[in-house]
């Protein structure tokens, strides 16, 4: 299930399947993703029935991000057990939690758009492929065993990460030092897509390899299998936060192979292409804009 623009401006749903992209007429009256999440109760039995065979194809079109304004963007950091290790931490401490921040919607961008990142190669821009859920029904301290029930699909989330921007060059105080924001939440950092692959397609979460080249080189070759905590108890440790909506989305955390831990990052000109099992493929070209600048504030 895709959000799509046509030649002429106009948003429409439809459905990008491997001999191309047609229309649904069940969801004809919807102007995007966003509101068929929504009426998900009653759009997905007729989802599940829909076949392309003998469907309308459509004519010229671009994807756009599958959720283009989700009320909430939550991402689950270090819930790899791969990059946990690249990342220094040998062994996991007994009585962990998931860990979560937030993103503005503003930070996804579409397949194909450009990911905009700072000029000055101190930024340290990195990569990040990540399983990305999207919530279907809302639900408020959901239990584990419950979780999935909520999920109308997935989609691929690659979360940007300029990690010369997350301590701050002058914090207040110790607490303060870390900027998620600054670092993750700029606009282009949370490109997504190509769609959203029903929950019914994706029968278990947990068995996903989860792949990423930059250039045409693989940098990340996982699965969600390595994950420390599974798509189910991340649903259930947000929603004791905060109540989940329909079109809510929530990645899930990336695998080993993220740039800082090669000495590597992102460049003008660079592009990046994510694969997560059934999903499809999510690519992005990246821009640098010598106009960003570095410090928040400057």
């Amino acid at each position: 299930m895709n959000t799509l623009s046509e030649k002429d401006g106009a948003i429409r749903v439809g459905v990008l399947t491997e001999t191309g992209v047609f229309a649904i007429p069940a969801l004809a009256d919807y102007s995007e993703v966003d509101e068929v999440l929504r009426d998900w109760a009653s759009v997905a039995p007729v989802l599940e029935n829909w076949t392309p065979a003998g469907a309308e194809p459509l004519g010229e079109v671009r994807l756009l991000a599958p959720v283009r304004s989700p009320r909430k963007l939550l991402c689950a950091g270090a819930n790899y057990v791969g990059h946990a290790k690249e990342m220094g931490i040998t062994e996991l401490p007994s009585g962990l939690e998931p860990f979560f921040f937030m993103l503005p919607p503003t930070s996804l961008a579409g397949p194909g758009e450009p990911i905009v990142i700072p000029g000055d190669t101190a930024a340290r821009v990195d990569w990040e492929a990540e399983l990305a859920v999207v919530i279907g029904s809302a639900g408020r301290d959901i239990d584990v065993a419950d979780a999935l029930s909520h999920v109308a699909g997935y989609t691929i989330l690659n979360d940007i990460s300029a990690r010369g921007l997350h301590a701050r060059p002058a914090p207040l105080a110790p607490p303060f030092v870390y900027d998620w924001l600054a670092s993750k939440g700029r606009d282009s950092f949370s490109p997504a897509g190509p769609g959203i692959t029903p929950a019914w397609l994706v029968p278990d979460p947990q068995e996903l390899p989860v792949r990423l080249w930059r250039n045409g080189k693989i940098e990340q070759d996982g699965n969600t299998a390595d994950m420390i905590f599974t798509v189910a108890e991340l649903i259930a440790a947000a929603s004791a936060l905060m109540t989940l909506e329909p079109g809510d989305v929530i990645a899930t955390g990336t695998p080993a192979g993220v740039g800082v831990a090669q000495g590597k990052s992102l460049a003008d000109g660079d592009v990046v292409r994510v694969e997560i099992g059934p999903l499809g493929a999510l690519e992005n070209p990246v821009h640098a804009a010598a106009t960003i600048p570095l410090a928040t504030g400057s």
